[in-house]
């Protein structure tokens, strides 16, 4: 009797440890500090020639579609057709999405895109890699750019203004009179990292000079600190690399096999068509916001262990 009552019980109690267990990871992940902004979503064509431009066209046509499913508002700031496809093609892409909250969903597509198919313009029928690549930014207002939304609060956020380049030019693409005729664009590059932020949202040349330095700050941070992650894992699984070809290429869309695979999560999809109008990104997404989870608590145990340590040889 008490056998079966146990066994009545097995699974609900499994249910409820589970639901815990997300729970408690919820709770230790810190959120990003940029979560409950709106953002900025920026698609350019990487390796593959014209072949890229065409995949970047799809893939704006895939967010684009997406955003009209969720419901988001959104403006095209810029799109730029490539002439040699005939105008098919797509050499920049820049979305703003009003919606709050849209950052702390879309950030996780950030990274290189692989695209393998065979190319309407190869008479051999042979499947071509090429790559685009996407940059999802926060989209500041004008008061959070003004304090740089606290990220002077992070040690890992600190730049040398000296080991940064600012060009100043025209704005460019849609925006108004303005566009063309007055210097307001800003882009800032960090020296040491490579990394560079472009802004033309605002009128002023110094409302965009605080929203792109607030920006790169972040971005020199999330840098620093997945360096600094990936070392502490690298560390406790004894390995030399973590995640050796995955880092840099986050996702592969192969139309021969109509199939898009995730490398992070590990999750695919077996329906390409549906995929690339929307269908399944979402939850694509989400597999990869939980992986991001678990990745972050393991990161904290690492870097737990790696304190623990130090402070047992400082002991000695």
């Amino acid at each position: 009797m008490l056998a079966s009552m146990a066994a009545d019980d097995i699974p609900s109690t499994v249910d409820a440890i589970r639901s815990s267990s997300a729970a408690l990871t919820t709770a230790l992940v810190p959120r990003n500090q940029f979560a409950a902004y709106p953002s900025i979503i920026e698609i350019r064509p990487g390796t593959g020639g014209s072949e890229a431009t065409l995949f970047t066209n799809d893939l704006y046509k895939m967010y684009t579609t997406f955003f009209s499913l969720q419901r988001w508002q959104t403006t095209v700031i810029s799109y730029q057709t490539h002439a040699e496809t005939g105008g098919e093609g797509c050499s920049e892409a820049v979305i703003s999405v009003a919606t709050p909250e849209s950052y702390d969903l879309l950030r996780h597509e950030s990274g290189v895109h692989r695209v393998q198919r065979v190319p309407a313009t190869e008479t051999k029928g042979r499947t071509h890699t090429s790559t685009a690549t996407v940059m999802v930014l926060p989209k500041l207002g004008e008061d959070e750019a003004e304090v740089e939304n606290g990220t002077d609060d992070d040690p890992l956020a600190h730049i040398d203004m000296k080991e940064v380049r600012i060009d100043i030019m025209r704005a460019s693409g849609a925006g108004g009179q303005h566009v063309n005729r007055t210097e307001s664009a800003v882009r800032m590059t960090h020296l040491p990292t490579g990394i560079v932020v472009s802004m033309q949202d605002s009128r002023s040349q110094h409302k965009n000079k605080a929203s792109a330095l607030a920006i790169l700050k972040a971005k020199v941070a999330e840098k620093r600190r997945k360096e600094r992650e990936e070392e502490a894992l690298s560390m406790r699984r004894g390995a030399v690399k973590v995640g050796a070809g995955r880092s840099d290429k986050i996702r592969t869309y192969n139309y021969t096999q109509n199939r898009v695979t995730d490398h992070r999560s590990g999750e695919s999809s077996h329906d390409l068509p549906g995929f690339m109008k929307g269908n399944g990104l979402k939850e694509m997404i989400e597999g990869v916001r939980e992986w991001d989870k678990q990745r972050s608590v393991e990161v904290m145990l690492a870097m737990q262990e790696i304190e623990d340590e130090k402070k047992k040889k400082e002991g000695r």
